[in-house]
């Protein structure tokens, strides 16, 4: 792993830097108000090519890694404009069909993800499981040559904007009733599958859900992968997750940050100097700066061990990135509407409402003390707590 980034990655960035700035907080903010996703922007970027950066080339897509992949992420959330189906289209299941599908799979669902023209939702949280994936009680069993699918999923985010699905259920083991983990990837109007919107006090453009799969009939060649493997399979998309979590934390945090500085150097209150000469405010902005730059650095390194084939490393660093670029996050934003004062809630500086929108990565995709509980026991060695 190298510090510095190669040239067509500072250009990468620029570009979508950018991109960004010409949509921006200014573009978001009344989609998010009325739950509205932001499909123009989504669309471009699709057509620049960015959204498919980690799919195979023959497939339509970039051909490079969860490195560039989350350089997009990052700057568009530094830019006020994050993408969250991002996080699941091509990251989760773009990687998932890419490693594990058949060629007919890859053909019929990569190039669609690669070029934003499908948007692939993920269905693996279930209202009686929370973060225990190992419990899940969506079930597929054998009907002939088809699958059966009944369950519950929620907090599935983008179903309204998705054409298909990737749901995580298990399969019921005839010898042994024991279940397994199986992953299935369908359209969104496959009949017996319905979803209704879940209220959120979060202002965001993407929408949550709760998912009814009731005898959902499917074909034999919606199993992505074996089912026998699903376990593997399925974190083989959840690091990238992570990782993609960890840059939009990251890109919000730098969104904060800047606009914490910018006032900082403008706003006069006191002997006619800025309010950024004064320490109280000068060394929590450094602080946030610190955290943020620290957190960035181990996202490059869960990015560029995940690209280098390293499953195992890449997992201690994925969890370890989103847990420290999550908390940064928090930092910054919380520093800069402090840093405002009263106009930190005023909608026209556009902090208010990410103080809200930056702690949602301290639970989703996953929470900081299933984090700490993996730190605790694949990198302490401690005896498992849970």
């Amino acid at each position: 792993m190298q510090f510095n980034e190669t040239e067509e990655q500072i250009a990468l960035r620029k570009a979508v830097s950018d991109l960004g700035k010409r949509y921006g907080h200014e573009y978001t903010a009344p989609r998010a108000k009325a739950r509205e996703p932001l499909s123009e922007l989504w669309a471009e970027t699709g057509r620049s090519g960015f959204i498919g950066l980690n799919l195979p080339e023959e497939y339509g897509g970039g051909g490079a890694g969860m490195y560039e992949l989350s350089i997009v992420g990052e700057e568009l959330n530094a830019a006020g404009c994050g993408l969250l189906m991002m996080v699941v289209s091509p990251a989760i299941n773009g990687t998932i069909i890419s490693r594990f599908g058949t060629p007919e799979q890859k053909q019929r669902w990569l190039p669609g993800l690669a070029s934003g023209e499908t948007i692939m939702a993920f269905g693996i949280t279930e209202p009686d499981a929370g973060s225990n994936s190992h419990n899940i009680t969506t079930t597929a069993r054998r009907d002939g040559s088809d699958w059966l699918l009944t369950g519950r999923k929620y907090y599935v985010s983008g179903v309204d904007q998705a054409q298909a699905i990737l749901i995580v259920a298990r399969t019921e083991d005839a010898r042994t009733g024991r279940l397994k983990p199986a992953l299935f990837a369908f359209p969104t109007d496959t009949p017996g599958f319905e979803h209704t919107p879940i209220e959120m006090d979060v202002v965001m453009p993407d929408r949550q859900f709760m998912l009814y799969l009731d005898d959902v009939r499917l074909p034999a060649d919606a199993l992505i992968g074996s089912e026998d493997a699903a376990l593997a399979q399925l974190f083989a998309g959840l690091n990238p997750e992570r990782i993609m979590a960890s840059a939009g934390s990251v890109g919000m945090g730098r969104y904060a940050l800047d606009k914490a500085v910018t006032y900082a150097n403008e706003r006069i209150v006191w002997g006619g100097k800025p309010i950024g000469t004064h320490q109280g405010l000068a060394h929590p902005l450094a602080k946030a700066k610190v955290e943020l730059e620290l957190s960035k650095l181990m996202l490059q390194k869960a990015a560029s061990l995940y690209d280098s084939g390293d499953d195992m490393r890449a997992g201690e660093a994925a969890n370890m990135a989103k847990y420290a670029a999550a908390e940064a996050s928090i930092a910054c934003v919380d520093q800069a509407v402090q840093t405002h004062g009263g106009n930190g809630l005023a909608s026209e500086y556009g902090l208010g409402n990410l103080l809200i929108g930056a702690r949602v990565a301290r639970i989703a995709p996953v929470s900081r003390e299933m984090i700490l509980n993996f730190v605790a026991q694949f990198s302490l060695g401690l005896p498992k707590s849970y």
